[in-house]
C-alpha cells in the first residue's frame, strides 16, 4: 500500500478494502535519505493498526539499495540506507524488512555474494540492538541480479555472521520467472522442498502473490494481476490451500490504480480460491491462513 501523506496512511488504504495484510515502503523507494519518525506519527501508525484487522504488517527496502555491487559510494549508500530503513523499522514496531539480495554488475555471482554477505554484516551489527530482520526476496534474475537461484540465498545465510536477523519473503512471479513451475501442486512442492532443504521453511516469513507476464524461466519480471498472467488463477488454489503455510503473511505487487480497484478485484480472486467452498465472501480475520 502506498505511504503518501504518513506511514499510518498506508494502513487505512488496506483498511479501507478489507486488507489482513500490508506491505508499504518506511521512505521514498527512489531515494536514499530517511527521517525518523516524530512520537505522533508513531502514535498515529500505532492507533491505525491496532483495531485487531490486521495479521501483518512489514515493509519493504528502497528499490536504489544494493548490497552486492562492487565496492563504491553506491555501495557506501546502500548500507546507510538499509541501517536507516531497519532504524525506522524498529521505531514502528515493524517485525521485518523485505530487500533484494542486489545486483552483481558484472563483477561475478560468488564476488556479488560476498558483497551481499559483508553489507548485511555490517547493517546488522550497526543495529545490533534491533529484533528487526531483513527478508531476502529471491528474484526472477535479469540482467545481474542475484537470488533468482534458491543457492544464493543459502549462500548468504551461511555466511553472514547472524543468520537470525535474515529470513525469506516468496515472490510467485519471481519463482516461475526464474524456472520454477508453480501450476501444478507437484511444481508447488517441489519448490518448497527445496526452500526447506536449503534454507529452512521455518525461515520463510512472508510470500509475495502475484501472476507473471512472463513465461516460466523466462528471467524476466513482470507481474500480473491474480489468473491474468502466465501462471494462472488455478495454480493460486494449491498455493492458497498449502497447510504449510497457514500462519504466513501473503500480499499483492500487482498493477494497481490509485482507487486501488485492481486490488479489490485481486483479493476476492485469491479469497475464493483459498476457500474449499469457491465462495466469495470474506474470511473473518483470523491468526492463520495467507490470505482471509
Amino acid at each position: 500500500m502506498p505511504a503518501g501523506g504518513g506511514w499510518w496512511r498506508a494502513l487505512e488504504r488496506g483498511s479501507s478494502i478489507g486488507c489482513e495484510v500490508v506491505q508499504l515502503f518506511l521512505k521514498n523507494c527512489r531515494q536514499w535519505a530517511g527521517r525518523s519518525p516524530r512520537p505522533e506519527e508513531i502514535r498515529r501508525f500505532s492507533q491505525a493498526r491496532s483495531d485487531g484487522r490486521f495479521h501483518c504488517v512489514f515493509g519493504h527496502a528502497g528499490y536504489l539499495i544494493n548490497l552486492a555491487g562492487p565496492s563504491s559510494s553506491q555501495r557506501d549508500r546502500s548500507i546507510s540506507s538499509l541501517i536507516v530503513e531497519l532504524e525506522l523499522a524498529a521505531a514502528l514496531e515493524i517485525p521485518f524488512l523485505v530487500l533484494h539480495p542486489g545486483a552483481h554488475l558484472g563483477q561475478g555471482e560468488s564476488a556479488g555474494l560476498g558483497q551481499a554477505i559483508r553489507g548485511l554484516d555490517e547493517a546488522i551489527r550497526a543495529t545490533s540492538g534491533s529484533p528487526v530482520r531483513v527478508a531476502l526476496e529471491n528474484t526472477a534474475g535479469q540482467g545481474t541480479c542475484l537470488g533468482a537461484p534458491l543457492t544464493h540465498l543459502a549462500a548468504i545465510f551461511e555466511g553472514v555472521e547472524s543468520p537470525r536477523r535474515l529470513g525469506v519473503c516468496l515472490d510467485t512471479a519471481h519463482c516461475f520467472a526464474a524456472g520454477h513451475d508453480l501450476r501444478s501442486p507437484r511444481g508447488w512442492s517441489a519448490l518448497l522442498d527445496e526452500i526447506d532443504r536449503r534454507i529452512g521453511l521455518q525461515q520463510l516469513l512472508a510470500l509475495h502473490l502475484n501472476d507473471s507476464r512472463a513465461g516460466l524461466g523466462s528471467r524476466v519480471d513482470r507481474h500480473a494481476g491474480i489468473g491474468e498472467g502466465k501462471i494462472g488463477a488455478a495454480a493460486f488454489r494449491h498455493i492458497v490451500r498449502d497447510p504449510r503455510l497457514r500462519n504466513h503473511p501473503g500480499c499483492l505487487e500487482t498493477p494497481k490504480s490509485a482507487d486501488l480497484h485492481e486490488d479489490v478485484v485481486n483479493l476476492a480472486r485469491l479469497r475464493r480460491l483459498a476457500r474449499p467452498d469457491g465462495s466469495s465472501c470474506r474470511r473473518r480475520p483470523s491468526s492463520s491462513g495467507i490470505v482471509r
